[in-house]
């Protein structure tokens, strides 16, 4: 009984010092970290200004100059397809002919009133005509002349553009049914877009101010366009005005249908530009902040307006101002008042 009392006592005794060991480690490990936590090592920059663009992008479709229909007044037989789809075609330039039966007719009527009206006018001369008759005549030809020209003109069917045929919907001996265009010629040179801006730049935008034009298909290409019209009425549910931008397009590269982005430049504001790493997102809200160093050490939780991002890099529009010493790396362990150390 002796030796399991003096066993009982030993154990008792190892307990209670590996008890007070780690008491003792309990009680020293916080306290480091706390003097740890007590001064976080930070880096600052300081605040500068410069002149920032200030550009607005929109997103546009290009779109054809001028598009023509190319129609008959009325249906009838195709006798011949002079244009394919591609092909480049002047202003005047016969496109198709249709049955011409009515166009013979007509301008067979159009010679004999012609005749008619030139005998009568020397019989007119020497009173042999009444009036009446003489003015009938004259009635009857320039009804005559109005339809044969209207028949010539949808029988030769001509491109009123200089531009490119984009759609033949119609073979040479198809019976014209007058569902669709038998061609479509677009103008191409120029192209042009149409852009909605906000009502707050429309004291900002003038007619012949020159855009920059990015399209997917030149990926670092940049094309000019211009102002051509700006729309006088402003969307009262939107809020925006349309704006007609167009583009020489001297080497054709730019096509209707294109996705464009175009990028007007309103002038350049001076504002404070800070590297994006200082900006801090606060969690659950679209605020962002930045910490600011203090004479006395420590940093101050500063919400800010960002501006546009350049690179790396936020325009700030408000919050800060230039000479301010911003942290750019250990947020993490801030809060507003912490004393820090700067590396």
């Amino acid at each position: 009984m002796k030796y399991i009392k003096l066993s009982i006592i030993v154990i008792a005794a190892a307990m209670m010092t590996a008890c007070g060991q780690k008491d003792k480690t309990n009680t020293t490990a916080p306290a480091g970290q706390e003097a740890q936590k007590a001064a976080p090592i930070v880096s600052v920059i300081t605040a500068q200004a410069e002149d920032v663009d200030i550009t607005n992008t929109f997103t546009s479709n290009i779109e054809a100059y001028a598009t023509n229909n190319i129609v008959s007044q009325s249906a009838g037989r195709i006798a011949s397809i002079n244009a394919e789809v591609g092909q480049k075609v002047r202003k005047g330039q016969l496109l198709a002919r249709m049955d011409d039966v009515n166009l013979a007719k007509t301008r067979m009527q159009y010679i004999n009133d012609s005749t008619e009206l030139a005998r009568l006018t020397e019989l007119y001369n020497i009173g042999a005509v009444a009036q009446a008759d003489y003015d009938m005549a004259k009635l009857s030809l320039n009804m005559t002349k109005k339809t044969y020209y209207n028949l010539a003109e949808n029988t030769y069917l001509r491109s009123p553009i200089d531009g490119v045929v984009t759609a033949r919907n119609y073979d040479r001996g198809d019976m014209y049914s007058m569902t669709q265009p038998i061609f479509v010629v677009q103008q191409i040179q120029p192209v042009k877009m149409l852009i909605n801006m906000s009502e707050s730049l429309f004291p900002k935008v003038n007619t012949g101010m020159v855009f920059d034009i990015d399209v997917d298909s030149y990926p670092g290409e940049t094309f000019k366009g211009k102002v051509n019209l700006i729309y006088p009425t402003i969307s009262s549910t939107t809020h925006t005005f349309p704006v007609e931008v167009i583009s020489e397009n001297k080497d054709l590269r730019l096509r209707p249908g294109m996705f464009a982005r175009v990028t007007a430049n309103f002038g350049t504001n001076h504002n404070i530009v800070i590297p994006d790493v200082a900006v801090v997102k606060q969690q659950g809200s679209g605020e962002h902040f930045v910490y600011v160093l203090q004479p006395d050490n420590t940093v101050k939780y500063t919400l800010v307006e960002l501006g546009k991002r350049l690179g790396n890099r936020y325009e700030i529009i408000s919050g800060i101002n230039e000479g301010d010493r911003i942290v750019t790396e250990g947020q993490v362990r801030l809060k507003d008042g912490v004393s820090v150390t700067v590396k």
